[in-house]
């Protein structure tokens, strides 16, 4: 089973998540797992083939922003508005709350 890199809480620069929240799909996913919690990459349609979507929860993973959980087959996604909140306290909850307006 292949070990999914996520970076440490010290590690996640702000040039980083700035940069993986900018794409509307990103952040949509974001918004999305910050109003319902835990989620199944399945659980999102976007139209984009699987291969894209598969970027863009690496790209959130890498930069910082979601922590992907594997079980069988399902990749779970949860933000890590703990380590993001610590780290650069109110941007997710700015970011999330302006998303949504």
């Amino acid at each position: 089973m292949k070990i999914l890199f996520h970076p440490n809480r010290d590690d996640i620069e702000l040039t980083s998540v700035l940069y993986a929240l900018s794409d509307p799909i990103r952040l949509s996913v974001v918004t999305a797992i910050a109003h319902s919690g835990e989620q199944a990459c399945g659980h999102f349609e976007f139209p984009v083939v699987k291969s894209t979507m598969t970027h863009h929860v690496r790209t959130l993973r890498e930069a910082g922003v979601l922590n992907v959980r594997k079980q069988g087959t399902q990749h779970f996604l949860t933000l890590r508005s703990d380590d993001l909140n610590l780290r650069f306290p109110g941007l997710l909850d700015a970011i999330v709350r302006s998303a949504s307006l």
